[in-house]
């Protein structure tokens, strides 16, 4: 290793020390098929700009979240234009470029609020909006939450949650002297995700 990767990889947070092994250990365990269901669902909010109840319902399955309950009900009591209505100003805030990643995040998780069932919780709705933004925005979930609190970073459940989570993985991504090259907000939260359901 040359001097200048040295000291680049000494001035990295310690926290890639984990993120980077926990990431290469995702990718060889994981199978590369995985995310095809969450590709797809990207590819037509690409071409959409909203987000319908299938597409909702692809990404239920893909979190493997359980659709037994009520505001699975009552989000499927509404017409798909509706849902469609709110997840366009969602999918608008966390495109919006002009916007910090934790104000778009912010933004987005605000709209699509409106919605049953995501008044409260990240998990799906991190989801909706990665699948918005896939370079830009990460999804959450308690895994990610267990090693966040692992790794003695801060991220506390108060409202605004995810803007917040946005934030630590864009300060960890800037000030990552190096470490990250190449990598997106998904990749350090697949990263997590991995470290958090596996910890050491």
């Amino acid at each position: 290793m040359d001097v200048d990767r040295e000291e680049s990889v000494s001035s990295c947070h310690p926290a890639w020390d984990v993120l980077i092994s926990a990431r290469a250990t995702y990718l060889a365990s994981v199978s590369p098929h995985y995310d095809e269901v969450f590709w797809d669902v990207a590819q037509r909010v690409e071409r959409a700009g909203s987000l319908g109840k299938t597409d909702i319902a692809a990404l239920v399955v893909w979190k493997r979240l359980s659709a037994q309950t009520r505001w699975v009900t009552a989000l499927m009591s509404l017409p798909d234009s509706q849902v469609r209505a709110v997840t366009e100003q969602a999918v608008a805030s966390v495109q919006n470029l002009n916007l910090s990643r934790g104000e778009a995040a912010r933004a987005g998780r605000g709209a699509i609020s409106e919605l049953p069932g995501f008044a409260k919780g990240d998990a799906l709705a991190s989801a909706i909006l990665t699948s918005a933004a896939p370079t830009r925005m990460a999804v959450y979930d308690r895994h990610v939450q267990r090693a966040i609190d692992s790794l003695g970073l801060t991220l506390t459940d108060h409202s605004g949650r995810y803007g917040r989570y946005m934030d630590l993985l864009d300060t960890l991504l800037t000030q990552s002297g190096g470490c990250a090259d190449g990598w997106t907000a998904r990749d350090v939260d697949t990263a997590l995700y991995w470290a958090g359901k596996n910890p050491a």
